[in-house]
């Protein structure tokens, strides 16, 4: 694999790459919660297969990441050998996968995200992160398709349904603004022309979740919501450690695991 990446950025896009790697990687762990448990057989190899979307697209991202440290680490090592610190993933990936209404709105808050970003990156510098995400972008489309569609039958269904799918939408909310907030080496990226300005991203972000949400007979919740954010820079909540300790139990168990 050739880098194209001029050498002073590539700590900074090392950086980048994992907190996309360690997103994915995070919400695919906790869609395949659902395995087994799902409302109907259906809807349960869905939320399987979305996660194992995910963690494709993880794999390839962790094998860049591996390339630009230079340190003869693998994507096992990325996935199973970091501690909660080092991962930064957004905070809204790693909270609990809730009701399936709560599962449905994360998704698709976080899908509508991804379509904008995957869509941006295919005309990054960086031509291997731009291969990435024109594969990726593709199997995004499905998803955010899939949890748009149920997003919308669960906000028009049953009083009971609308009332869930408001309320998840309404303790979420708050985690959605570490999107659209830049760390330094992201600033750096930008500055670059490395990849885009994703900071630009919000209004046409909200504008896709409104259409969605007044389909829906949702709600919007209003502009002064207080933004949670830290996950990019190694700062999680409570979650994350135990999750982690679940998903990394088996490599640090037996070392030498592979995927």
């Amino acid at each position: 694999m050739n880098i194209t990446l001029p050498s002073k950025n590539r700590t900074a896009m090392c950086d980048y790459v994992l907190q996309m790697a360690d997103s994915n990687l995070i919400l695919a762990q906790r869609l395949c919660e659902w395995c087994g448990h799902g409302p109907i057989l259906e809807q349960d190899i869905a939320l399987s297969n979305i996660g194992l979307d995910l963690l494709g697209a993880t794999r390839s991202l962790y094998q860049y990441a591996a390339q630009l440290q230079n340190e003869n680490k693998t994507e096992d090592d990325l996935a199973f050998l970091r501690g909660e610190r080092d991962f930064r993933n957004f905070l809204i990936c790693e909270l609990p996968k809730g009701d399936f209404g709560f599962t449905v709105v994360r998704q698709f808050l976080f899908e509508a995200y991804q379509l904008l970003l995957l869509e941006a990156l295919q005309q990054s510098s960086d031509t291997h992160l731009a291969a990435i995400a024109e594969k990726s972008h593709k199997e995004a489309l499905y998803h955010y398709k899939w949890s748009a569609e149920w997003v919308i039958r669960l906000g028009d269904g049953t009083e009971e349904s609308k009332r869930r799918v408001q309320e998840s939408i309404d303790d979420i909310w708050t985690y959605t603004g570490e999107f659209f907030i830049a760390t330094e080496w992201e600033q750096e990226l930008i500055a670059a022309g490395a990849i885009p300005d994703f900071r630009t991203f919000a209004n046409a972000w909200k504008e896709k979740v409104a259409e969605v949400f007044n389909e829906a007979t949702l709600t919007m919740p209003p502009a002064d919501v207080f933004m949670q954010k830290g996950g990019k820079n190694g700062v999680h909540t409570e979650h994350l450690g135990f999750l982690l300790a679940e998903m990394q139990y088996m490599q640090r168990q037996f070392p030498g695991e592979e995927w």
